[in-house]
């Protein structure tokens, strides 16, 4: 035995030195195949290596597979220059923002659905969300996070004012559409009177403050103070400011210091530091309670709600939060909502919050656009004229085959809810103006024929000649009954100037490029900046320049 397993001995080492003195195997056919223990699976992963094919085995079985062996070259060790490190941020903001799902509008026959309803919209938030992508991240933004109302909105324009008693003057105009020869835009627009800064009544106003742990940002809590700390700077010795925070729990930082005590007011956002899970709902239970008890009779009272939106609460508690918020509004206090921040943003939240608590929504992405929501537009982000305003416009069937309404698709309502003070829908503010655009399709004779006359809409010679009638629903601040407006649209009537009317067309265009609407068809980035230059018109603010700079950029990223 002793012999034999000498033997054996020997004849391994004979192998071995007999096998480290060949002459390395040229690969055949550039392919070498290893063979190698513990394999993950029996399939072969084919990898380029300096231009030879090695195909290698993954490990997961415990036995070894035999192949043919072919020697290859000793690999000549290559350093690898070591990937950039990627910010954890850039990685929250692809995976943990929250946009709601947006349905583009169709084309509606006005045969079967001659009327259009829909509630007013004076956020902006989309907008500047949409900038902070293109500017700050230079990246394109989620479809859904594109409201084309908004981006409408955002802009001034030279619209007529209201003389008499009511808020609105509702100026439009019919233009060519400059995306499809085959169609017409019809512009809607409703402006309210400039305010007085010298008769406007006393605010009561509670900042609430999410100071959680993921507010602790630059171009979050820090940024939220400064912007706070420019309208405060504005406020009157007959406005009441509180502050209540909330982050693991909720509580009164200041009580009703008076408007030009501004020191105190800065010194207690001062102090705000950002720590702690985020108790929203609490917060927001106590801001009303505040707010209530600081209560102005015939004054603007108001809590204004400033956080990334990052709630800790499952969805019972979010409904619940909601209808909070739907009860808090018949009090009488509004809501402006504020947004802050990127990578866990919770746009949907902070939308659908501003929208139920009779309230609007900015979102603030530098302090540029802080100083335009709460010091340029102050009076607009804070006075409210007009409540559940509502817009309904009839299709006349024999000058309009068929229309789609541009934007708002989550503010459509029922038609019988036009009529229904019980419905709530959207409030606007002093100064502010709100843009409408429909894209019609002309009837012919061919396609007016197939309409029926209707025994009870008896086509009259007065009215022929006109595509379209809207109609506005309002109620006053503290009123609970609406009062109607209306105006017919006919072609060739105008309050809206071709610079306005062009620009809007340019700013609808992009958003329906950055959503990829089928509506589209050949537009281009070069057509919209081409057109928004020759619009630009007097631009005192610069955000006309500004959005053509945004174009720009989106172009260069498309």
């Amino acid at each position: 035995m002793k012999i034999l397993k000498r033997l054996s001995l020997s004849l391994v080492v004979l192998f071995f030195i007999s096998c480290s003195k060949k002459e390395e195997a040229p690969l055949e056919n550039n392919v070498a195949v290893e063979s190698i223990k513990q394999y993950d699976t029996v399939e072969p992963k084919i990898v380029e290596v300096n231009n030879n094919v090695a195909i290698k085995y993954r490990r997961n079985l415990e036995v070894s597979i035999p192949v043919p062996v072919i020697a290859m070259p000793q690999p000549v060790p290559v350093v690898m220059p070591q990937p950039l490190p990627v910010p954890h941020r850039v990685k929250k903001e692809m995976n943990s923002e929250e946009y709601n799902a947006i349905n583009e509008n169709k084309f509606k026959e006005v045969a079967t659905s001659a009327l259009s309803t829909f509630s007013t919209d004076v956020d902006t938030a989309s907008y500047s969300n949409i900038r902070r992508f293109l500017i700050q991240n230079r990246q394109l933004p989620p479809k859904d996070a594109v409201r084309i109302e908004e981006l409408m909105n955002y802009f001034s324009y030279s619209y007529k004012e209201p003389q008499g008693s009511e808020p609105f003057y509702i100026n439009t105009t019919v233009k060519e559409t400059i995306w499809n020869k085959k169609s017409k835009i019809i512009q809607i627009g409703l402006q309210t009177k400039k305010p007085n800064i010298s008769k406007l009544p006393a605010s009561n106003l509670v900042f609430l403050l999410d100071v959680s742990g993921s507010m602790g940002q630059p171009h979050k809590l820090p940024l939220l103070k400064k912007s706070l700390k420019l309208l405060s700077k504005q406020l009157r010795e007959k406005d009441r400011v509180s502050i209540v925070v909330y982050a693991g729990n909720s509580g009164l930082v200041l009580d009703r210091a008076r408007g030009d005590e501004t020191s105190k007011i800065i010194g207690a956002l001062d102090k705000l530091r950002a720590g702690g899970s985020t108790a929203g709902g609490e917060g927001i239970k106590l801001a009303y309670s505040v707010a209530q008890k600081a209560f102005i009779t015939g004054g603007n009272n108001r809590v204004i709600l400033a956080t990334d939106g990052d709630f800790n609460v499952g969805a019972k508690s979010q409904e619940e939060l909601v209808k909070l918020i739907e009860k808090k509004r018949e009090s009488g206090i509004f809501l402006t909502v504020l947004g802050f921040g990127m990578g866990n943003y919770k746009d949907g939240k902070m939308e659908q919050l501003a929208d139920k608590g009779n309230g609007n929504y900015a979102y603030i992405d530098n302090l540029l656009e802080a100083k335009k929501v709460l010091v340029t537009q102050m009076s607009g982000t804070l006075y409210t004229v007009a409540k559940d305003v509502k817009v309904q416009v009839e299709f006349n069937p024999r000058k309009v085959h068929s229309y789609r309404l541009i934007g708002y698709e989550n503010r459509a309502m029922a038609n019988e809810d036009f009529n229904n003070d019980k419905k709530d829908a959207a409030e606007v503010g002093m100064g502010h103006s709100i843009t409408v655009l429909y894209e019609i399709i002309l009837a012919t004779k061919n396609q007016s024929s197939k309409v029926d006359k209707l025994k009870y809409q008896t086509q009259t010679s007065s009215n022929l000649d006109e595509l379209a009638t809207v109609k506005i629903r309002y109620k006053k601040p503290d009123g609970k009954t609406s009062t109607l407006m209306s105006k017919i649209i006919k072609e060739g009537e105008s309050d809206i100037s071709t610079v306005d009317a062009n620009f809007v067309q340019s700013v609808a265009g992009f958003g329906m490029i950055l959503r990829d609407s089928k509506y589209k068809k050949d537009l281009n980035y070069a057509q919209l900046i081409a057109l928004a230059k020759d619009s630009k018109g007097e631009d005192r603010e610069g955000y006309r320049a500004e959005f053509i700079k945004m174009m720009e950029q989106a172009e260069l990223l498309k």
